[in-house]
């Protein structure tokens, strides 16, 4: 179960649920492929609720490694969740909401392109 004062989330996918954490290593590594400058800017980027798919793989990859799982973006973009990309969307969101401490935005409104 994910302990949300160690900033973790969790997500079910292809029968296995994932723990997600964005440790400084996981934020740095999204710092790097949203090509922003700082977290703040990271923030912002994610405080508007529209997500890409390639958004949604990039965060659960990151944080799946900061949870110690050695999965790579192609090995979480072949992944599979049971009522489709809605419930990766919003571990995503939950991640970041985990690791930010905030909504960053109503993950119902989040969508993939």
């Amino acid at each position: 179960m994910a302990n949300r004062r160690r900033g973790e989330a969790e997500v079910l996918a292809d029968g296995r649920v994932y723990r997600l954490r964005l440790t400084l290593g996981a934020l740095a590594e999204l710092e790097e492929a949203f090509a922003v400058d700082d977290l703040t800017a990271l923030a912002d980027r994610f405080n508007t609720g529209r997500l890409a798919s390639r958004d949604i793989v990039t965060i659960l990859a990151a944080a799946m490694r900061g949870a110690g799982h050695d999965v790579s973006d192609a090995d979480v973009a072949a992944m599979s969740c049971e009522g489709g990309v809605a419930p990766l969307a919003e571990a995503a969101l939950a991640a970041l909401e985990a690791a930010f401490g905030a909504t960053p935005a109503d993950p119902r409104q989040a969508q993939a392109e």
